[in-house]
């Protein structure tokens, strides 16, 4: 009898390319339906080939109008384990999934994680600065990033520069939005990243190599490549390395950027895979500002800057560097079992000397105001540096089973993880007196005589896990996930220790409608420990609570095309809500624990290929998150959000692609306590939409030429509602030059 999954591959991934039934269930999907209409197609031969976290998804169709490879050139997977780790359809996931390949990421320029989540679906960006960019969904901070299902805890406060890894080094990324308790143990019902690195897949020698130019003479250059090793071709290697060097719409601003990715994948056995591998980044940012620009003068009237103004001077800069060592193997077994075995140590260095200016000051004398009552500061500077390490193994087992007549599928593991974190600073205030007339500055101050830096956070978190899902089928069109995760939770800091233990179920439910929509339901609960302090210095308590989703999906087109709309609510209490004081003899915020806080929307996106000249994302959002006394939560984040990106092949010109998008969001807003704590003064910023284009044309089948204009209208827009002001970037333009063999 097949198994679950052969079922998926042959009733889904490798059903006829014709659909059988019009997209009449979503109002969307009329664009769809439209685009198919007179679009004939044959059916496809489909090659699924090693569907796990890490490995390489080929899937080769064809099509009346082309015969080309499309899994190269679409906007969408037919399979994954994002969710579960059970292998499956986007459309047998009963939670909101986006998966970003790297034909998306190639044709908008998406050259950064925190690129390609600023243009993923319902994922919203708060930008403190140039180089600290943190990212939400459904109004809560996203706080585990995975490599290879392999998560590392992002601590807002040391921003190691996460959001600038450089997806050349990725094959896709997948998201997955709410509650991910059963993949990352403790986290925010927000969403899991998962960058899935690209391997040595080639039996040939092949490669890409890339050069590009653009606004503010940013160059980039990259090359990868791989080939066999062996004359079988059992043992191949792959290499890929870049560099990028830039300056900016802000004044003296420049960075610097390195990475490296080295791998080998052997074959063992005929079943059983070994991969290892070597990454290396670093960004060097010279005159970073840090944090943005003043918000309000002491009357409470708005400044008003030029985009290009920086406060920092000449001596600071801001450098991380990243070393992973990673192992991956894999066994399959006779009987449709497989064991995957994953393992990583990563370290990652940060060194820094900043400035920061944080004050309310006059319009006429430009004289600064501190704005914390009984701090007599407006400005700092700051010199951090610090580790963080973490090493990490999960394995787990996937197969199917036989019971009561009918064929179900089990994945079950166990994780470890240790991530320490130790970090350096110093620190020294800047009277008003020092500063002088802030209406006169033009980013020239001496650098500080710096104290010895002190210990600031010395803490090693440890979590031990045991995990379990199965898809279990109740009938030919319905199927049942239930799984849970086992956490042990410990941390080790400088003035105490902590150990949580949680058990976080999980269950999901998703019935066919017929061949093309399924809807589905499901429900999990959230664990979440914080190291976010109250007035006395006293830790707060877990975060915890539930997370409800139930909507509709559909796939098309050996699942080529995926369509959803998901409806969701988030209740939690002991969220952690900062209250702009800092604790008694620290530097760092004092926060409160809001109970009853409720987050809930909905959410839709259509992604993947209408035809095959012509691909499309467009998804959106629309959220309310509120405490118990109904005052927003976040307000600093959109609520409602619409992005939209295409790419078009010309028929009558195959060799020239065009497209663009546009990303849309409604105003947000924010309170703050004026000068000396008096009084409170409202910023917001209304909605706005950046419009973006591209060009390519194929000049030989080696040889490919692109442009992009990003924010084509040039809006003028702030990104940082939470604190200073941070400009978005103008309008700006580059080229791309790609030549593969």
């Amino acid at each position: 009898m097949p198994s679950d999954i052969q079922r998926v591959r042959e009733s889904r991934v490798c059903e006829p390319l014709q659909a059988k039934h019009p997209l009449r269930l979503s109002l969307l999907a009329v664009v769809v339906a439209t685009a198919f209409t007179h679009h004939n197609v044959r059916a496809a031969e489909t090659t699924t080939a090693a569907a796990a976290d890490n490995q390489t998804i080929t899937v080769n169709a064809s099509a009346d109008s082309s015969g080309a490879d499309t899994a190269e050139t679409d906007y969408s997977v037919p399979v994954t384990r994002a969710g579960t780790k059970l292998t499956s359809t986007v459309r047998d996931i009963p939670q909101s999934v986006s998966i970003i390949t790297k034909q998306r990421m190639q044709d908008q320029q998406l050259q950064s994680l925190g690129e390609v989540l600023n243009n993923t679906t319902a994922i919203q960006e708060s930008t403190a600065d140039m180089d600290r960019k943190t990212y939400y969904s459904r109004g809560f901070l996203i706080d585990n990033y995975m490599v290879d299902g392999i998560p590392s805890v992002f601590e807002e406060r040391w921003n190691l520069g996460d959001a600038q890894t450089d997806t050349a080094l990725y094959d896709r990324i997948e998201v997955v939005r709410g509650a991910n308790g059963l993949l990352v143990g403790a986290g925010n019902p927000s969403a899991a990243v998962n960058l899935i690195r690209k391997h040595a897949n080639s039996p040939v020698a092949t490669g890409d190599l890339s050069a590009s130019y653009g606004s503010w003479n940013k160059q980039r250059y990259v090359a990868d490549v791989q080939s066999p090793l062996t004359e079988s071709g059992n043992v191949r290697g792959r290499l890929v390395a870049g560099y990028e060097d830039k300056n900016s719409f802000v004044e003296r601003y420049g960075a610097e950027k390195k990475f490296l990715s080295a791998i080998v994948d052997a074959d063992l056995t005929d079943s059983t895979t070994l991969s290892v591998g070597y990454e290396y980044q670093q960004t060097k940012a010279d005159s970073p500002m840090w944090g943005g620009l003043p918000r309000f003068y002491t009357d409470g009237s708005k400044t008003d800057y030029r985009r290009g103004f920086n406060t920092a001077p000449d001596w600071t800069y801001n450098n991380k560097e990243s070393k992973k060592v990673f192992v991956n193997l894999q066994q399959a077994f006779d009987n449709g079992w497989q064991l995957t075995l994953n393992g990583t140590h990563n370290e990652t260095l940060l060194d820094s000397k900043m400035m920061y200016v944080d004050g309310y000051f006059d319009k006429t004398t430009g004289i600064g105001v501190s704005p914390y009552a009984g701090y007599p500061v407006v400005a700092g500077t700051g010199y951090n540096t610090g580790k963080r390490k973490v090493d990490a193994v999960d394995t787990f087992v996937s197969g199917p089973y036989e019971l009561f007549g009918r064929t179900h599928e089990l994945m079950a593991g166990v994780s470890y993880s240790k991530q320490q974190n130790t970090y350096y600073s110093a620190f020294e205030n800047i009277s008003p007196e020092e500063l002088g007339n802030f209406n006169n500055y033009n980013g020239q101050f001496p650098e500080s005589d710096w104290d010895p830096r002190t210990l600031a956070q010395d803490d090693t978190t440890r979590q031990k896990s045991a995990y379990m899902a199965t898809r279990i089928s109740l009938a030919d069109p319905l199927h049942l996930i239930l799984g849970a995760r086992y956490t042990r939770w410990s941390t080790d800091t400088l003035t105490t220790d902590m150990e949580k233990n949680n058990i976080t179920p999980y269950g999901g439910l998703v019935y066919d409608i017929n061949e093309n929509w399924s809807t589905y339901a499901s429900y999990t609960s959230i664990f979440k420990p914080q190291s976010y302090r109250d007035a006395s210095g006293a830790f707060l308590s877990p975060v915890v609570g539930k997370n409800y989703e139930a909507g509709v999906k559909s796939d098309w087109f050996n699942s080529r095309l995926t369509t959803s709309f998901t409806v969701f609510r988030t209740e939690l209490d002991n969220v952690g809500e900062s209250t702009g004081r800092t604790i008694e003899g620290s530097t760092d915020y004092a926060y409160i624990a809001r109970k009853g806080t409720v987050s809930r929307g909905v959410e839709f996106e259509v992604n993947g290929a209408l035809t095959d000249n012509w691909q499309m994302t467009f998804g959106g959002t629309r959220y309310v998150a509120e405490d118990r006394d109904g005052e927003a939560v976040s307000s600093y984040l959109p609520r409602t959000q619409l992005k939209l990106f295409t790419s078009y092949r010309l028929p009558m010109l195959q060799e020239l692609t065009v497209g663009g998008g546009v990303n849309w969001q409604t105003h947000v807003w924010s309170e703050s306590a004026g000068p000396d704590g008096n009084g409170t003064f409202y910023s917001e910023q209304g909605s706005y939409a950046l419009v973006n284009l591209f060009g390519r044309y194929q000049v030989t089948k080696q040889l490919a030429l692109q442009a992009n204009i990003n924010n084509l209208f040039d809006k003028e827009y702030d990104t940082n509602l939470e604190g200073d002001v941070v400009y978005g970037a103008p309008r700006n333009v580059s080229v791309t030059a790609s030549y593969s063999f």
